[in-house]
Formats: C-alpha cells, structure tokens, sequence
C-alpha cells in the first residue's frame, strides 16, 4: 500500500510539471504579438551587450560614413520578410558633417534603428503597413525602456522619405517625418521667406497672416560654394593677354586653352591633370533669431562675407589617392615602361636587332612616325638654348649620388625624350638610340660642336659611362675644329694648380731682371709663364721661371681602369704615380727644363712636388718683398735641404723620367690627347654598345633627370617635400646602385626593387603635383595653401611607399579636412570665384539669393528649431525641474537647391 500511494504521488507531480511547461502566455496568442516580443528580445540584447561588446561581435563599420557602426536582425511576420538595423556611432556628431547618416543630419539624433522589408526597394510601399510596423518597434522599444528613434523607409526609394516615431520618457513622443522634391520645386519654397512661413505652418493657426505677425523661430544655415570649372564652350581669357599682338599668337590663343601648369618644369614633357578640381567653400551661420519673413528676406539678400564661419574644403582628383597602373600619365607612368623595356634588353646581342631582327623581338612594339623621330633629334641637337647647358641650377644636393647624367646634358634630355617616344617600348628606343648615334657622328665628322656638353673641362666620374664618353667627343671635337683652324693646342691658358700654390704676389719685372743679373748671365727661355717670386735655382742662383704646360688630357671612367690595371701589371709599388701619369710628367719636365736651363732635378722637385722636398732650414728664401735688393746679399745659399726618400732612392722613375726628357716648350711638345684617335674610340663604344648596358645607364639616368626635373618646381615654404625629395633621392641612389656593377646575382630581384621604386616615385610625384597646385592658387595666402597641403599630407601619407592605393584598403575613408578661413584671407577665396561670363550667364537661371562674386550656392542647408516651455504641460507639475527647462518641440531641416528639396519634420509632443 505504501509503494502504490507512492507511485500515485510520483504521477500527479509529473502531471503538475507536464501541466506547468505546457502553460500559454496569452500575451503572445497572435502573430502580431510575438512579432513584437522577438523585436523586444533582440533590443534587449543589444542594449544588454552595450556599444563595446557589439563592436568586438559583429557589429559592421559603414564605408561611406565617418565612425557609425551597424548591427542587424532578420524577423518574418505575415509571409514577409523584415530586417532591423541599429545604427549607432562611437563618437560625438558634429554639427555639419557631411559625412553623417541621412537620418542623423536630418534629425540630429546619435543612434537609432531602421526597420524595412527585404525587398529589391526596401521601403514600404502600403501606409497601414507602414504605420503598423512602426507601432510593433516602438511598443518593444517601451517595453525595453529604450529611448532609441524608429524609422520606417516608405514611399518611393528615390524620395529618401521616413516616418519615425522616439519615445523620450513618460511624458514626451517625438515623431518624425521626412520627404524629398525632386523636381520642380515651388518658387516659394526656393527662397527662405518661404521656407520661413512653411515652418511656421506647422505650429501657426492657418487663418493668420503670416506676415503681420511676429513668430520667434531659431535656425542655422549652412552655405556650400563651389569655385567655377570652365568648359570648352565657356570663354576664356588671359587676364593679361595683349589684344594688339600677332596674329601667330591670336591663332594659338583661339586653337589652344591654357593650362595650369604650362610653366611647369614638367610641361615639355607631359601635361598633368590639376590633383585640385576646385574648392568647396561653406558658409556658415548659427544661432539666428528670426522674428518675421521680412528676416529671412534681408538675410537672403545679405552677403557670404557676413557669415561667422568660413571652411575651405579641396575637391582632390581620383588619381591623387591610389596607383593607377598607366592611368595616370606621369614620370612614374613611363618609368615603369623603361623597366619593362630593360626586361627585354637581355633578349639579344645587338641594338639592330630589336629593329630589324626576329619577330618575337619588334613585332608587339610600335615606332612613331619620321616627323616625330625628326622633332625629337630637331630638339636634343639644334633647338639648344644656353641657358639649357648649365647643369647646376637643376641638380638636387644629392643628385650626384646617383650615377646618372645632368638633367640639361644631352644623354639626359635623350632618355627623357625615350619615355615618351613610342611609349617606351624597347623597339622604339633602338631606333631612337640608332639615330642618336648617327646625328652624333654627323656631328664629329663636320666638327660641328656637341649640343648640351661642355667643350672643356674635367670629365666627371660620378655620372654614367655614355655621359662621359660623350662629354669626351666634345672636347675632341673642340680640339679637332681648333688644329684647323690653326690655333695651338699645346699651350695651357691657365697656370697649373701646382704652380698657383707656390705663388705670392707677382714680381715686378724689373726687380727679376736684376736679380738675373746678380746671379749670372740671363740665357734665353723658351715657354716661360712667368717668374716663380722668391724661387731660384740651386746651380745657377738664377730666379726660377715656371713653365706653360699642357692641361691633363680628359679620361673616362674605363680610360682609369684601363691604366690602373696597366700600373699593377708593373708591380712597383714606390712608381705607381709616376707610371700612371708618366706622358703627363714628361711633359712637364720638357717644358720646365725649356723654361730654365739650368734647372737640375732638384729644382724640379722643388716647384712640381713640394712634399717631396724636405728643408732644414726655416727659412730658404732671403728676399724681401717690400725690398728684395736690400737682402740679396743675406741670401744663404743654397739651401739646406735634401729629396725625400720616395725621390731619392735608387732606380726612381721620375728622375729616369728628367734625364729623358728633352727641353722643349709646350708649342713643340706632342700634344697629350690625340682627338681623332680618342674621338673614333668614342664613336665605337657608342655604336656597339650592348642593349642591356645601354638600358642600365638610361634608367638611372632617367630617374635622376625625372627627379631634378620635379625638384625645380616651386611649392613654397613646404618641410614635407623638402624631407620626402630628399628620402627619394636617397631611395634612388641605395636601389640604383646595383644597376651597372655588371654583376648582378639577380635579375629578379633587381627588377621587383625598380618596380617598388616606381611606386615610391609615384608617390613623390603626386605631393609635388599637390603642393604645386596650390602654391599657385594661394600666392597671396601662402600660410593657407600651407595647412590645406598639410592636411592633405597626412591624409595620403599612410599609404605612401606601400604600392597601393587608398582604394585597396579595407577602410575606405575619404578627406573629409576643412581648413577655417579667416577673415583677411576670405578675400582671397572670393577671388577664385570668378565673376561668370556672358556664355554662362544666359544658360543659368539664379533662383537663390546669397551670391558670391554672382555665384549661388550649390547646397543650402538650414535647420528650424521652436524651443518652448515644459511648463505649459500638464504633466510639468509632478517634475519641478522639468519647469524650469526649455525642450525643442518643433524642429525642421532643409537641404536642397532650387531643382531639388529635402526637408525632415521632428514634432514632440505631450502624450
């Protein structure tokens, strides 16, 4: 009995629990019913998780919109589908921003959600089932005491139109509106009077007269200006263009626009796009009272000049934020072609043969026409200006660290013409290269100087090969035209640097005709330069005469090399000067020894090489300057002294050198460098060079012109492209380097390296372009285009070196940095609105007031606010402090232009 009353137990609780899991929550019987309580639960989450935690799980960052992050939930009611977005943002809402939410800038609300149907309109369609949808958000908004606004997308997508509803409290409701025309706006509604009495509408009876009664009604206004873009059927003028000129110049006026940088360093080459469209600029007003239309009317009417706050905001190109890949025609652009031409360089042999050779070779390439290969040589060798041959002005500080050539020399302009011709093709520079080299025959054989070389001087090593082989032509050429002419060669017009360092002021020529006559009998010289002041001789006592010698003859890097391996193959170490520069030695040997004939060895040493002569005395001369008669006979002599032990050993080549060297002056010397030899070697190099080795040196050559070319352009006082030209050279010269070394371990990875250097060329090019853009447009305000350059600096420097552009990144961010104008620079800004021509003026009918320089405004922004009371409430009375505030009750915002009309309605209300 006790086992069967406890068994009956064991089965009525069972059925109490079976009972109790079974039990209906009533509350929930209908669809509609628990359409809300999964809204409430999935509200009650996020508010539960909070901001922070919905980051870190799957809350999504909107591209297009500065800090708003989004958060969504699927539900079904009635066979639809319908999908919740809670919009929240991490950050304060700036006032203005053009990078806010519709919703946010139209209601001025932080967060809030959205609820649309998942269709392809996403926007309801039916207004019950509008009105419907809102009512199921906002009860599980209440029932979660959330105080998030609601909005439902209804109507036509294109009309951007919402109802919402927020509830703030047991005491207020906010609901809210918005709406869009499209087109053909009412004349009323174009201007603010307008706009003025349609607010007032929404809280004014509708019998009274608008216009004879006063309404207080706060607002803000925002103003958005964009300078004025001509196009091809606007007129335009020089502002300073002579209307007597030629008719030459009235014709290119009329065939051709100007451009913004025609004066640019970089214009021979290519005409780059402006990285500046234009500015926006946005006046701003806030907190006006208006009391009357007849306000609004004179505000209308007032100036942009009166508004408190001025923002300048660039529009920047697309190409400015990314690598383009051949979009963008630049320096960078063409560098990237001249690598892929290098590539190739090791594919045959000879220049020829990517002419004329395989089909594999010159098939994909295409050569300009003649006329354009005739203009290109017309430009390097007769089009030549002197202002073009002075390569020092156009050098960067550290330019010579790369082992290129002169930006003006004419190796130089040859690769810069390569980028351009024929696209940069490997084909095309071998037919430029061909007849490059035959115009520089041309040239040797009529002995027609060498455009864009110097005639003279000494050979520079730093820059490539070609460079010097050509500056070397020049100078045989020079020599060669000049041996027949009959002038001599083998007289130097200027004293030896040797020979200057041991000179003091010059002796009068009377005071060494009496020291000859002290000393000895005056025998005839032959090549003397002039009298070495207080140097004599050691045998004779005679004052030493210095010679005029011949200059060192010009060598090129190899010529070096050549003559540094010749000297090693001697093995005497103590002679190695001597046997590198022995024809130069016995040249000056013959004409000192012509000079003075009684010179010994010693003298020689004396004058030539004074390290190698040791004194003992501290003194060797005894000759006044002011008086030298007076001291003559105080002269000790000869001096104590004594050859060095490098001259002075036995076997030493300079003395074996002075005891085969003839006395012969200069004028009857051969000369040191034979030009028609040295001239033909040249030629030679040139006409067989090897591809790969011709593309090596054009590409450093080409980046370093590029570079200096950039580098003249003016852009103010800017320390960013100060400190990033100076990086890219140093980029430039550390990647370059390896180029021409002859071996190379990789060629792999020496081309990836050229490629990354592109990019960072790239890069470099784009800042010049920018800061050069507005250097230009604010000559009169260089502390503005400064911070504007600033801003934009920052803004592309993240990417910069990367190889990608900002459109690659995962977080797109636009510039969105305006720069505050002020006061005695906003004439300037007025400036660049140019007043609009007589072509504009007859197409563009002005519907809105607040003209700038005749310019309406592109946007008008303005937001309505009526404050009122919470006093006048009934329920203010159970809330003392509630009395004493002021809420917005009505609040309206308008965007739009005279074509296009948005405007969003907030109403609060006492519920």
């Amino acid at each position: 009995m006790t086992s069967t009353s406890n068994s009956k137990g064991i089965v009525e609780d069972d059925d109490e629990e079976e009972e109790f899991q079974h039990f209906d929550d009533f509350t929930v019987a209908s669809s509609w019913e628990r359409f809300i309580s999964e809204i409430e639960a999935v509200c009650r989450q996020w508010l539960s998780d909070g901001t922070k935690n919905l980051l870190v799980k799957d809350a999504l960052r909107m591209d297009s919109f500065k800090d708003l992050y989004k958060v969504k939930s699927e539900f079904k009611y009635a066979m639809k589908s319908y999908c919740m977005e809670y919009y929240f943002a991490i950050s304060k809402v700036a006032e203005w921003d053009h990078t806010l939410h519709d919703l946010q800038l139209s209601f001025g609300v932080k967060e809030f959600v959205v609820i649309a149907p998942q269709s392809a309109s996403g926007v309801v369609l039916d207004a019950p089932e509008a009105s419907k949808l809102l009512s199921a958000v906002a009860i599980a908004l209440s029932n979660c005491s959330c105080l998030w606004p609601a909005f439902v997308p209804v109507h036509d997508p294109s009309r951007k139109a919402y109802i919402g509803i927020q509830n703030m409290g047991t005491v207020f409701t906010r609901r809210f509106e918005a709406d869009r025309i499209g087109s053909q706006v009412p004349i009323k509604l174009m201007h603010l009077e307008g706009l003025y009495e349609l607010f007032v509408s929404k809280f004014a009876y509708t019998t009274v007269d608008w216009s004879m009664h006063h309404f207080e009604v706060h607002f803000k206004m925002k103003l958005t200006y964009r300078t004025p873009v001509y196009d091809d059927e606007d007129e335009f003028q020089e502002p300073e263009a002579d209307i007597t000129g030629s008719s030459e110049n009235l014709e290119s006026g009329i065939h051709g626009k100007s451009q913004w940088d025609d004066d640019s360093p970089w214009s021979k080459w290519y005409s780059a796009e402006d990285p500046v469209k234009g500015f926006e600029l946005l006046a701003i007003w806030a907190e006006i009272t208006a009391e009357s239309s007849l306000d609004m009317a004179e505000l209308e009417n007032a100036s942009p000049l009166e508004a408190e706050k001025w923002l300048l905001y660039p529009c920047l190109s697309s190409n400015l934020v990314g690598i383009c890949d051949g979009i963008t025609i630049g320096f960078a652009s063409q560098l990237r072609l001249l690598i892929k031409a290098f590539e190739m360089s090791s594919e045959a042999k000879f220049i020829e043969d990517f002419v004329s050779g395989s089909e594999n070779l010159n098939s994909s390439a295409v050569v300009p026409p003649p006329t354009v290969l005739d203009r290109v040589l017309k430009d390097l060798f007769h089009e030549v200006t002197e202002a073009q041959a002075d390569f020092s002005q156009v050098e960067h500080e550290s330019s010579r660290s790369i082992k290129g050539a002169q930006p003006e020399s004419l190796f130089a302009q040859f690769c810069l013409h390569a980028l351009w011709f024929g696209n940069c093709s490997m084909r095309a520079i071998a037919v430029l290269w061909i007849e490059f080299v035959r115009e520089v025959r041309w040239c040797w054989e009529e002995s027609q100087s060498l455009p864009r070389m110097p005639a003279n001087g000494t050979i520079d090593l730093s820059t490539c090969l070609i460079n010097q082989k050509l500056h070397m032509l020049a100078v045989c050429i020079d020599k060669k035209r000049r041996e027949a002419e009959g002038q001599n060669l083998g007289t130097s017009d200027s004293v030896s640097t040797q020979v200057l360092v041991n000179l003091q002021t010059p002796m009068n020529f009377s005071a060494s005709h009496e020291l000859s006559k002290g000393f000895g009998r005056k025998n005839e010289r032959n090549g003397s330069a002039g009298v070495a002041e207080s140097m004599m001789l050691l045998k004779s006592r005679k004052t030493m005469h210095f010679p005029m010698t011949q200059d060192p003859p010009p060598m090129t890097e190899d010529m070096h090399e050549e003559r540094l391996k010749a000297a090693e193959a001697l093995g005497d170490s103590f002679s190695f000067s001597a046997q590198l520069e022995k024809d130069i030695l016995a040249s000056d040997m013959s004409a000192f020894k012509a000079a003075n004939q009684d010179a010994v060895f010693e003298d020689f040493i004396r004058w030539h090489s004074p390290r190698d002569w040791e004194n003992d005395d501290s003194h060797e001369i005894g000759v006044s300057q002011t008086n030298p008669m007076e001291e003559v006979s105080e002269v000790k002599w000869p001096p104590r002294g004594r050859l060095s032990e490098r001259m002075s050993g036995n076997g030493n080549s300079w003395r074996k050198i002075w005891n085969e060297a003839p006395p012969l002056p200069v004028s009857e010397q051969k000369p040191l460098l034979d030009p028609n030899r040295e001239g033909e070697k040249v030629l030679h190099y040139l006409e067989t060079l090897k591809p790969q080795q011709l593309l090596e040196q054009m590409v450093c050559t080409a980046f370093r012109a590029a570079a200096d070319t950039l580098n003249q352009t003016p852009v103010g006082q800017l320390k960013q492209i100060t400190t990033k030209t100076r990086q890219l050279y140093a980029t430039m010269a550390s990647m370059l380097k390896y180029l021409q070394s002859h071996n190379m371990t990789s060629d792999s990875d020496v081309i990836d390296d050229l490629k990354r250097l592109c990019s960072t060329f790239e890069h470099i090019e784009k800042l010049i372009l920018l800061a050069a853009s507005l250097h230009r447009k604010f000559v009169q305000s260089p502390h503005l285009g400064e911070a504007i350059f600033s801003d934009c600096y920052d803004y592309y420097l993240p990417n910069m070196g990367t190889g990608s552009g900002l459109g690659n990144n995962n977080t797109k961010k636009e510039f969105d940095k305006k720069q505050r104008v002020s006061s005695r620079d906003r004439n300037v800004i007025v400036g660049m609105f140019t007043p609009p021509t007589a072509n504009q003026s007859w197409r563009k009918v002005l519907s809105m007031g607040n003209l700038l320089n005749g310019h309406e405004p592109i946007l008008r922004e303005i937001v309505f606010s009526k404050h009122d009371r919470v006093s006048e409430s009934y329920y203010a009375s159970t809330n003392p402090k509630l009395s004493r505030q002021d809420i917005e009750t009505y609040r309206m915002y308008v965007c739009g232009t005279s074509n296009d009309l948005r405007v969003a309605l907030a109403v609060t209300s006492f519920d």
